[in-house]
């Protein structure tokens, strides 16, 4: 039996998502946010050192991060490829996209989406009000210096890629946009405009699918916006 160690408002909700869309039997172990930290409990250590969600377990062995977790999932019980590029050709063009975007979403998509979302709570943050100025300050100058140019680099970015398909790995649905959920859902759901359209049309597209559905009542109540 697959067991996860599931967090609220957390990656870990992809992997839930998976699980449904593979149609695999699965048990949750729930974990809830520290309200006034939104760290994870401590708990969680004695799954995984560094305490953090997603975790699985899977034979007997603890797996963590989310794409490593996804690629394994998928070559262990996804081998019609529903989800997954065939293994062969290694270069194809959709296995490629898939390799790429199974990583990008950690690797470069989420840096800049947690970066704002720091400095949008340092500068909410209580503390002595002449300090105040100052940490506005700083956390005004870093997201409009450096932190607000790379995130909308990168959403520009997004929003191009998905003007060339309507999935990131090519014409059809794979583990790469369960993946890619959780940067797009964010920056979606924190835009105060909608002047990228492909992007929400994606989250309104996986938000349909029934996998994703059964997942979210599974997992609980599931907010990017904190």
């Amino acid at each position: 039996m697959i067991k996860v160690h599931h967090l609220n408002n957390s990656r870990s909700q992809r992997v839930l998502w998976l699980l449904e869309e593979l149609e695999l039997p699965y048990q949750i172990v729930h974990y809830q946010r520290d309200a006034k930290t939104m760290l994870a409990p401590p708990e969680l250590r004695a799954v995984h050192p560094l305490g953090k969600s997603p975790v699985v377990e899977l034979d007997g062995r603890v797996l963590a991060e989310s794409a490593a977790i996804i690629e394994t999932l998928s070559e262990r019980f996804d081998s019609s490829h529903r989800l997954s590029p065939p293994l062969q050709p290694l270069d194809g063009e959709e296995r490629l996209r898939y390799r790429y975007w199974l990583h990008y979403a950690e690797g470069s998509a989420m840096p800049p989406l947690l970066l704002n979302l720091v400095f949008s709570k340092l500068r909410r943050a209580p503390m002595p009000f002449f300090a105040k100025p100052i940490a506005r300050g700083i956390a005004d100058k870093a997201v409009s210096a450096f932190v607000g140019p790379q995130l909308a680099l990168h959403l520009d970015y997004i929003e191009s890629e998905l003007g060339k398909h309507e999935w990131f790995a090519g014409d059809r649905f794979t583990a790469a946009d369960i993946q890619m959920s959780f940067p797009v859902e964010a920056a979606v759901a924190r835009a105060k405009d909608r002047e990228r359209p492909r992007m929400q049309a994606f989250v309104e597209r996986i938000q349909a699918r029934p996998a994703y559905q059964r997942a979210l009542q599974k997992g609980g109540p599931y907010s990017l916006l904190s």
